[in-house]
């Protein structure tokens, strides 16, 4: 049982970055991240372009609130983002959930930081991430520098500490 459990961990994992290495329309390291528009926990429009000039931005995508390694996810972009902050840097996450949904991800697990409603999944397709054994939103994080311009991308369906310490390292080279 645990080595069947194992092959399909590693056949998740494999699909996971195989999708992502063959996604041509992927936002790739160094080129311009498209602007977005979307609604976030309050129902505010927040776009990418309100932080040009101003601030670095980290935006992770995720699969869907409150389930096990997204929540842990999100936890450990939330117990870094003093840090995060310190850099000067905005940290965003993504996911097809609702409004409403977010708000609730955010009040039961106090997170401090913006959560984006992709319900149309318009954002995700725009920026090309991936999906997850060709079934599952991916999980992919992106930092942008003040100009707009991707200087970083991690893909991890299980990883998800690596997320906010792959951005972390990033930011500080921004410095």
């Amino acid at each position: 049982m645990l080595k069947r459990y194992l092959l399909v961990v590693a056949l998740v994992v494999v699909s996971s970055v195989s999708a992502f290495a063959k996604d041509k329309e992927s936002l790739v390291q160094n080129a311009k991240a498209p602007d977005f528009s979307l609604k976030n926990q309050d129902g505010k429009v927040v776009k990418l372009s309100d932080f040009k000039g101003k601030k670095n931005v980290v935006v992770y995508f995720y699969p869907k609130d409150n389930t096990p390694i997204c929540t842990k996810e999100s936890c450990s972009f939330r117990d870094a983002f003093e840090v995060f902050q310190k850099m000067g840097a905005e940290v965003i996450g993504v996911s097809g959930d609702s409004v409403e949904s977010h708000k609730k991800f955010i009040a039961e697990h106090k997170l401090p930081f913006t959560l984006l409603s992709d319900d149309k999944g318009e954002l995700r397709k725009a920026w090309g991430v991936p999906k997850t054994a060709g079934m599952m939103p991916g999980r992919v994080t992106y930092v942008i520098d003040k100009d707009g311009v991707c200087k970083h991308v991690f893909s991890s369906a299980l990883d998800s500490q690596k997320h906010v310490d792959e951005a972390k390292a990033v930011l500080l080279k921004l410095q």
